[in-house]
């Protein structure tokens, strides 16, 4: 499409690009890396992005919009299984796509193992396959057998080697390739809006966030949080009510900890990354409760968003 400015006609360029990947690829730390701000929070526990992020990506005459997606993984509760869905419909719906590949766990046997394969290798899209972590090799050199084994499989429209958490010319190297495949179009969003997520969102992934890095094993994939109340005040801190799920009673104490003191530790960490985000200061009244299976019932995995 062409839009009018300063007298001269200017082509733009707009589209919607899909990252996909296994748990722990890098999704998130790319999308966030290119966007310049933490949407998508990041720790080193598999399935820390459960629902579709969007990101937006403006500069120049490109808009760039970024759709972050769970790990692609075999379902073995409801939850996965919506979380799958997140990751085939924003497949559909993308221009390309970008997949996303840990260098380290390259297995020349298995490059890309099936259940990941099954999800791009019947779609007719332009799809750029990120070989990300490249800062853990010994030598840089050993990207390029790797590099030949994707090439033969004449799949990827391109491939590039990144460290999407070192680099810092990531933008430069990758927003013009990613721009070769998006249509030429008006912009579908304000330049200067980064999301379209509400902010109750944001605020329930870094309460989650903050209870994904404290606790370990099952907990944090047994948790959901759920934001009960936002409020915004024009005097003094907003108030913001929320609901730490839980699917056992075990789990609940493990939560709270001696006289609640695990859940304090928890709790102000948010807090302090809450107000970041927010520039805001807030109090935060949390509740933690039990929902028995719930990562396998619809309607309460409707109710949380999913």
């Amino acid at each position: 499409m062409e839009t009018k400015a300063n007298n001269q006609a200017i082509e733009t360029k707009a589209g919607y690009v899909a990252i996909i990947g296994k748990p722990n690829a890098g999704k998130s730390t790319l999308m966030n890396s290119l966007i310049g701000a933490n949407l998508s929070i990041i720790t080193h526990k598999p399935q820390t992005t459960r629902k579709r992020v969007l990101g937006i990506y403006t500069e120049g005459n490109t808009q760039i919009v970024f759709l972050d997606t769970p790990g692609v993984l075999t379902p073995k509760y409801e939850m996965q299984e919506t979380m799958m869905r997140y990751v085939r419909n924003s497949i559909e719906e993308a221009d390309c796509l970008i997949l996303i590949y840990d260098i380290t766990k390259f297995n020349q046997l298995d490059p890309i193992p099936e259940e990941l394969l099954v999800f791009f290798k019947d779609i007719r899209k332009k799809t750029i396959l990120i070989l990300n972590k490249i800062d853990l090799l010994k030598d840089v050199k050993e990207t390029l057998p790797i590099i030949a084994t994707f090439d033969k499989m004449q799949l990827f429209a391109d491939i590039i080697p990144v460290s999407a958490l070192k680099e810092n010319d990531l933008e430069k190297r990758l927003i013009p390739v990613i721009s070769e495949y998006i249509p030429k179009s008006h912009f579908y969003y304000d330049k200067e809006l980064i999301s379209t997520q509400p902010e109750r969102f944001f605020v329930s992934e870094i309460i989650r966030e903050a209870i994904l890095l404290s606790y370990h094993e099952e907990i944090p994939y047994s948790t959901e949080v759920h934001i009960v109340d936002f409020k915004e005040r024009d005097f003094g801190k907003w108030y913001i009510n929320a609901e730490i799920i839980v699917e056992k009673q075990t789990q609940k104490k493990i939560i709270i900890g001696s006289n609640g003191e695990k859940l304090k530790t928890v709790l102000e960490r948010a807090r302090k990354n809450i107000e970041e985000h927010l520039e805001q200061e807030i109090y935060l009244d949390v509740f933690v409760k039990v929902r028995n299976k719930w990562r396998d019932k619809p309607s309460m995995l409707r109710s949380f968003g999913y």
